[in-house]
Parts: structure tokens; sequence; C-alpha cells
């Protein structure tokens, strides 16, 4: 087994979207080869983000919530309190891994995350994500610089739903979302589900080694 950097996960809690996007852009400019990987974990204050391909016409009506222009994959999506947002700092040269193969370790850690609570759920080939019986409840956007990722996923675990009919989600007219509360999980609680799927995260990266 090839000896890697430990990973570094943080916590940071509730966290403005534009401080925690420039906050990694910044590590992943000064990191070097030798640099332990990062995953942090936090939720944001209302925000809708805007992916480099994001057409105009997928946000409906932003009304009071703001808007910023992101430079993640991916069309617009909604980010706010109730919802595990878990950025990487992945070395994808580290552990061998492409883009489309990091994308389906952060889809397959929320999938068996739901398992655990006997919900099931899948990936989409054409439409990057998790779903539960054709509902959204974790979203991805992922930018690659040099060979490392920054951004990561978000996974609605008790949040108000409502602002993501404002947009089309993810670019797609009447999608559906979810989250976890409303799947029946008791005390569903950002913290501990955001830990589940890091624990199966770094589960994932460990076997690719």
């Amino acid at each position: 087994m090839i000896q890697l950097p430990d990973l570094v996960v943080r916590h940071l809690g509730l966290v403005p979207y534009e401080q925690s996007w420039q906050q990694m852009r910044q590590f992943t400019e000064q990191r070097n080869p030798s640099t332990p990987d990062e995953i942090w974990l936090l939720q944001h204050h209302p925000v809708f983000t805007m992916g480099r391909a994001a057409a105009p016409e997928h946000l409906l009506d932003p009304a009071q919530i703001p808007v910023v222009q992101s430079d993640r994959g991916g069309q617009v999506t909604y980010h706010g309190p109730g919802q595990a947002v878990i950025y990487c700092m992945i070395d994808l040269k580290r552990h061998g891994l492409g883009v489309k193969a990091w994308v389906g370790l952060m889809e397959q850690a929320v999938i068996s995350m739901l398992a655990c609570h006997h919900i099931k759920a899948e990936n989409r080939p054409d439409a990057p994500g998790v779903y539960v019986q054709g509902s959204k409840i974790a979203s991805l956007g992922v930018r690659v610089q040099r060979g490392c990722t920054f951004h990561g996923l978000a996974v609605n675990v008790a949040m108000d739903l409502s602002p993501f009919t404002r947009i089309n989600p993810c670019g797609y007219p009447g999608l559906e979302v979810v989250d976890l509360q409303g799947l029946g999980v008791q005390n569903a609680n950002v913290e501990a589900t955001g830990e589940s799927v890091i624990g199966l995260l770094k589960e994932l990266l460990a076997d690719k080694r």
C-alpha cells in the first residue's frame, strides 16, 4: 500500500459562500505535491450559485437571495442552512483518479450513507448528483486545477427547500428536491450526516491506493 499524507478534515460551521470559495482557491493555488488533502464540512448562508456552464434562464426568481457566479462545474443550485456542504481539496494524481472517477466516488459515498438509513438512492449518467425516486438529494460541482480538485458536494439534510422552486435545479425544469428529514430520517443532523459521508469517502479513497 502506498503511504500518502494524512487527509485533514475541518469543521467550519456556518460560512458565507464567497469566503469559503476564496479560501478553497487560495489553498489549491498554494498547495504542493506534499500538501495533505483536506475536506471541509460546513453550511452556507442562503445563496444561489451559478456554475461555469449555468444558463441565466435557469435562475427564475432569486428574490432577496444573493446570486454568486462561481468557477465550479455545473448549472445553478441553492445552498442554505440545514444542508451539509462538503468541499474536497483532493490531489487526483496522488490517488490515480480521473475527474469522472472522482465524481463517482463522491456519489457512491452519499448513496452508501443513505443506504445506512435504509433509503435506496442512485446516480444518473446524464446528470451528476444523487437521486431518491427521481428527486435530487445531493448536488455535485467540481473544479480541477493542476490535477487537484476543489468545490465538492452538498447533501440536503433538514432545510427549507422552498428556494429550489426559484430555480431550475441544476438546469432541469421541474426537478423535485428532497432532504433527509422529508424522507423520514428522525433527528437528521448536518454534522452527523457530513461526518458519515466523509468517513465513507475516506474509505473509498483508501481502497483506490
